[in-house]
């Protein structure tokens, strides 16, 4: 083919993706999770992928070793699909090469980056395209690539189109590392597995009450005496290693040091800063309203006392130093007036004039102003601001420089947060917490103790039941909003609190159900008529989850196989309830 042809054949290619962007592809072999903005496929067939087939790329820091890593993968792969796809094997000139070209190779990989790209692989050249706004981008047409490959013989997907980017800039996991630990083999594994996913934030919740494995330089006991053990921390050397793993995978790494609540680790270096250490969670006999925690694991910090603020900004100022994002998560939430009032000092304020809302703004105008010093924007959990008992004013944290995070009463916790100008990321427990429905960790647990027949409830956990891939898939993290406010939602992250999980169960845990959320924040839970497609979909995840596993993850299934190989067969023409 001319070069004036084969151009010719691009441009009209490009024009039937924005024609139309929703070709169906039932029966066919393109699956790529998540399900692309716009794809054009007028004629599905495959053609060979050559032996020798190579990237050209533009040499880039991150983009060059994901070059590296996806060709190693789409040669070695020989991924054998769940069901043969019933389509035309074209016995022609094998795909030599794909080649990528970049707009822009210097933007950082940070909040909003431009995650675009255009991936043409045509019917009658050995050349497919790859074109990209951002190394970022090109990373996401690379997987969206790999997909597009499988057999052995290999073969792909040939006279496609897809033009894609993501509805939402933000689409995160959240894994709590203190309540259990897991080490960075796994966090690495999790990081892979997201950027398949083509999510983009992996949220570290590093520590807790329960420990504090993060290695400090400034502050060495606080891991020292506060981590489990000493094969149980994070040294700089694993945060670097995990900070440039997510680079080169297009993930960022947003650290969060829960504080002033959720401190009782730092109590073992420190107990002097820390009140209510050590002590029985819920006393025997107590109210709900008089506990110390909400869970077993007491302590929050003092913020009365000047040596509080010396030790805080040494985590503060090294934790930003161990990661570059422009993200700093700085907790904020559950604090518990108990906690409080049961420390002599704080109680003298109380009595002499102050409030607990009030010991709270003081902590946040030291703190936050510090946070804002070292060129980061502060991410709080919605507590600080929402709680009943416990909180500041707006005015204490300003829309133009604070995101908040919810996490309680689903959307309408969100309207709470965009009506008052906050940028915000949904982690609504009600859809997104991973770890719910699996009851409670407490031992001695009277809930558990009742006769054949009671009704379960929630089985003990506090947010169940489990939280369902379909629920997770079905759910609209802007419903109830109008434009303006849904504009204020940056997206939202799936979140596995640790009490009852670690590495045994991580992949499991997670995938498939952050794969549900990855699609809904990446295009959408809705065909081109408006409908929810969670149906349709549910061949494609089954699909996704048979090459997450050949890859290495540890997904669960979602149905039998019978239901794979008789496809609609298991699904339901009937409300269920």
């Amino acid at each position: 083919m001319s070069t004036h042809n084969f151009h010719t054949l691009l441009i009209l290619l490009l024009i039937i993706s924005h024609i139309a962007p929703s070709i169906s592809t039932v029966g066919s072999p393109i699956n790529i999770w998540p399900k692309p903005r716009s794809v054009a496929w007028t004629n599905p067939h495959a053609i060979p992928l050559s032996p020798s087939f190579t990237i050209n790329s533009p040499a880039h820091r991150y983009l060059t070793p994901a070059v590296n890593r996806y060709i190693r993968q789409i040669q070695a792969a020989k991924y054998t699909p769940l069901i043969t796809p019933p389509i035309n094997f074209t016995v022609s000139l094998p795909l030599q090469t794909l080649t990528i070209t970049v707009s822009d190779l210097t933007p950082p990989l940070t909040h909003g980056v431009n995650e675009s790209y255009t991936l043409i692989i045509p019917s009658d050249t050995t050349s497919a395209t790859l074109t990209a706004a951002t190394p970022w981008g090109a990373m996401r047409g690379l997987e969206s690539f790999s997909q597009l490959v499988w057999g052995n013989p290999t073969r792909v997907a040939a006279g496609v189109v897809v033009s894609d980017w993501p509805m939402f800039e933000h689409r995160g996991i959240l894994l709590d590392t203190s309540r259990n630990f897991y080490p960075v083999e796994d966090l690495l594994r999790l990081i892979g597995a997201m950027s398949a996913n083509k999510l983009n934030v992996f949220h570290w919740h590093i520590t807790d009450s329960q420990s504090f494995p993060l290695v400090l330089e400034s502050e060495p006991e606080l891991a020292g005496k506060g981590a489990y053990g000493s094969d149980m921390q994070y040294s700089a050397e694993d945060v670097k290693r995990v900070v440039e793993f997510g680079l080169e995978y297009g993930i960022r790494i947003v650290p969060e040091i829960d504080m002033p609540g959720h401190t009782g680790s730092w109590a073992k270096a420190h107990p002097d800063i820390v009140a209510c250490a050590d002590m029985f969670w819920w006393p025997a006999g107590a109210p709900w309203e008089d506990r110390f925690a909400s869970e077993p694991g007491t302590g929050h910090l003092n913020p009365l006392i000047p040596k509080t603020y010396d030790v805080v900004k040494n985590v503060i100022k090294e934790t930003t130093t161990l990661f570059p994002d422009s993200f700093y998560h700085a907790g904020a939430d559950e604090i518990v007036p108990g906690c409080w009032k049961a420390d002599p000092a704080i109680q003298k304020y109380l009595t002499d004039y102050g409030t607990l809302s009030q010991v709270l703004e003081i902590f946040i105008n030291t703190t936050n102003p510090y946070i804002l010093s070292l060129n980061r924007t502060a991410v709080y959990w919605e507590d600080v601001i929402l709680d009943t008992n416990i909180k500041v004013s707006p005015s204490v944290l300003s829309p133009l420089n604070t995101i908040m995070q919810t996490w309680n009463d689903g959307p309408s916790n969100t309207k709470r947060l965009v009506s008052a100008g906050y940028r915000t990321i949904v982690s609504s427990s009600d859809y997104y917490y991973l770890d719910c429905g699996h009851g409670d960790f407490t031992g001695n647990n009277s809930a558990y103790d009742q006769p054949p027949g009671f009704d379960q409830g929630k089985g003990g956990s506090w947010c169940g039941p489990f939280k369902s891939w379909q629920l997770i898939y079905n759910y609209d993290i802007t419903y109830g909003l109008n434009e303006t406010e849904a504009k204020l939602v940056l997206g939202g992250e799936v979140a596995l609190w640790s009490e009852q999980a670690d590495p045994t169960v991580l992949d499991s845990r997670i995938w498939p159900r952050a794969s549900a959320m990855a699609e809904v924040l990446w295009s959408g839970n809705r065909d081109e008529t408006g409908m929810k497609r969670s149906g349709e979909a549910t061949d494609r995840l089954n699909e996704w989850i048979h090459r997450m596993v050949s890859r290495g993850v540890n997904a669960e299934p979602i149905q039998p196989l019978w239901c794979i190989r008789n496809p609609g067969m298991c699904n339901t023409l009937n409300p269920i309830f």
